[in-house]
């Protein structure tokens, strides 16, 4: 082709390319104006629903479109939205020809509520003309708390039985003469004392602030633990792996005593750092109940030491395995009545529950050393302070905040108990097989010197 022709086809390709341009740039313009003026209003009946986890919510909801330069409807779509799948999730949508001819909408949604937590609801328009989504005025608040189930109270009252009868054989089994040579010297009480009531709420706050700087509710719920008094469950380990069960008994009752100074001192001072109301209070009925379920069933105990040499001698036979028993009992039963939590579980969650009562025993045992403790009672110290009474942590955590948060938080505590039984069972299986390597060993050195005597 001549050159003289070539040259005005160029150019008129270059025009209509621009003019192209500018006329997909004003159309545009014009499509973004119009969506602009696209806008949409959702209202929900209510707007605020509290309600249960697993269930199905069947939502009213009205949906009105404003458009004042009449976009046709058949290039929308109404899309329901949740910021939280895990919690909520909806699937309904609404086509554009299921509006009235005033360009409203009213029906139900269903919503399926899968776990703990608050969910918010949004509504999105889609023009699919402009391919631009907007957000609907108004959002659906939702609160999803778990409903308790019977297996709830049938493993809270199973416990407080179970424990009430172990507290029995231990006031039975007490030495009242070592009893009162503790009280007379009471340096391992009181080593107990500040590794209860400095170390673990100083712990529980670090750990706290270092795992979960962006989570109040989970550094409230590990510093809620770590200022609760030592459990029931140090007496057990205390018997399992042979501890002073004297010391251990007194070191709880007198730490759920002082609980009553202690906690309210930690709370408003330290824990107000974290919890800001501070407003909060100390469940004293709580700690009492706690006081006296361990007192009297000790009373009862001492009693049958006195009256009746017989029926002592067969529970102290029984003090062993029954602790055993219990602690197996509990852990087991408690996975499965909170099984729901473990979906919560992180790696920081873990941890924290692993290094609040680790660190603890460390510590104490440490303490207890450095102050010329002897083994067991060392052992003793380390016991009472690294086990923590997780169930007055939960009592707090479910007084202080509402549902869901005061369930969410819990996840902390129950952390905790699952981590500390870890370095005790460790310390059991290791005199376990030292003793047997111990026999074993003794047996092969009498052996040969009975076979040379016989020779």
């Amino acid at each position: 082709m001549h050159r003289r022709t070539v040259f005005p086809i160029a150019l008129l390709r270059v025009v209509a390319a621009v003019g192209a341009n500018a006329i997909i740039g004003n159309l545009q313009q014009v499509m973004a104006v119009k969506s602009e003026n696209f806008v949409c209003s959702t209202v929900f009946s209510p707007n605020e629903s509290t309600v249960p986890m697993d269930t199905v919510l069947k939502q009213l909801v009205k949906v009105e479109i404003s458009d004042i330069d009449d976009n046709p409807l058949e290039f929308t779509s109404v899309h329901f939205m949740s910021d939280n799948s895990r919690l909520a999730t909806v699937y309904d949508a609404i086509d554009g020809h299921e509006f009235d001819s005033d360009r409203k909408w009213q029906g139900n949604i269903t919503i399926n509520l899968r776990f703990m937590g608050e969910a918010h609801i949004r509504t999105e328009l889609l023009n699919s003309l402009t391919n631009i989504t907007k957000t609907c005025r108004n959002i659906l608040k939702l609160t999803i708390i778990r409903k308790p189930h019977a297996i709830d109270y049938v493993f809270t009252g199973s416990v407080a039985l179970l424990v009430s009868l172990l507290y029995i054989i231990f006031g039975a089994a007490l030495d009242l003469t070592i009893l009162r040579t503790l009280l007379r010297r009471p340096v391992g009480p009181t080593i107990g004392f500040l590794s209860q009531f400095l170390f673990m709420p100083l712990l529980s706050y670090g750990i706290g602030y270092l795992m979960f700087p962006n989570s109040v509710d989970m550094q409230l719920g590990l510093f809620f633990t770590g200022v609760s008094p030592s459990g029931g469950a140090s007496n057990m380990w205390a018997v399992i792996l042979g501890g002073n069960i004297n010391l251990s008994i007194l070191m709880t009752t007198l730490s759920n005593f002082a609980a009553f100074g202690m906690m309210p001192l930690w709370i408003f001072t330290l824990g107000s750092m974290i919890f800001a109301r501070g407003n909060m209070r100390v469940p004293y009925e709580n700690i009492t109940m706690f006081a006296i379920s361990l007192i009297v069933p000790l009373a009862i105990g001492l009693a049958i030491q006195k009256y009746s040499p017989r029926t002592t001698r067969i529970l102290m036979r029984l003090l062993k395995p029954a602790s055993s028993c219990l602690i197996l009992f509990i852990v087991i039963f408690a996975i499965i009545t909170n099984l729901y939590l473990f979906e919560l579980f992180s790696w920081q969650i873990v941890l924290g529950g692993l290094l609040l009562p680790w660190l603890g025993y460390i510590l104490a045992w440490l303490l207890a050393k450095l102050l010329h403790q002897n083994a067991v009672d060392s052992l003793t110290i380390a016991i009472e302070t690294g086990i923590q009474n997780t169930g007055i942590a939960i009592f707090l955590l479910r007084f202080s905040l509402s549902p869901p948060q005061d369930d969410l938080t819990t996840v902390i505590p129950v952390s905790v108990a699952i981590m500390t039984p870890f370095p005790l069972l460790g310390i059991y299986l290791y005199k376990k097989f030292a003793t047997r390597s111990f026999k074993g060993n003794l047996s092969d050195d009498i052996n040969p010197s009975i076979q040379d005597a016989s020779g």
